[in-house]
Order: C-alpha cells, then sequence, then structure tokens
C-alpha cells in the first residue's frame, strides 16, 4: 500500500514539473511556450 502511494505522488509530482515550461517573473507569472499564455500559479 505504502509502496502505492509513492508511486502515486511522485507520478503526481514529474507531471507538475514537466507541465510548464520557462522561468517565472517575481510575480510567479509567465508565458506558457505550449500554448502562448501569460499565467500565474
Amino acid at each position: 500500500m505504502k509502496k502505492m502511494v509513492l508511486l502515486i505522488l511522485g507520478l503526481g509530482l514529474c507531471a507538475s514539473l514537466f507541465a510548464h515550461g520557462g522561468r517565472t517573473d517575481s510575480a510567479g507569472c509567465h508565458t506558457d511556450r505550449k500554448t502562448g499564455e501569460y499565467h500565474c500559479h
């Protein structure tokens, strides 16, 4: 059971790391490379 929870958390972390590329500005915002939209986290 613990392995399953760790696997799910690990996959969620990986997905969030690769969801948006690029650096954020001082407000935590950036332009998404895929869509060209400017948004904040």
